[in-house]
């Protein structure tokens, strides 16, 4: 599948991976990866370490996981992104709504 979801074995945390292109097609697989879990309280990962192209679709999905998560209140972390995966998101100032490692 081309987004997995793990559950920390303590509940506390969801990392989401997504692979290959991040864009509209992916968009149910991702919502379901974060709707069928109670919000974790040390937050969520989305690891993009495999992900090879990302469009305005995904920006808009990880929004709506932002607002999911309890918005201004979330802790959202996005990890492994590629360089050019990296300029989208700071064009996009998502590094002042999500912590990019």
């Amino acid at each position: 599948m081309a987004v997995e979801h793990d559950l920390s074995p303590d509940g506390n945390s969801l990392t989401i991976r997504v692979k290959g292109r991040f864009d509209f097609g992916k968009h149910q697989a991702f919502r379901e990866c974060y709707e069928r879990e109670p919000v974790p309280s040390k937050g969520v990962v989305v690891d993009l370490k495999d992900a090879t192209y990302l469009d305005s679709s995904a920006l808009g999905m990880l929004l709506l996981l932002r607002d999911h998560a309890g918005g201004d209140d979330a802790y959202i972390r996005v990890i492994n992104a590629s360089s050019d995966v990296r300029k989208i998101l700071a064009i996009s100032n998502f590094d002042k709504l999500f912590e990019i490692t």
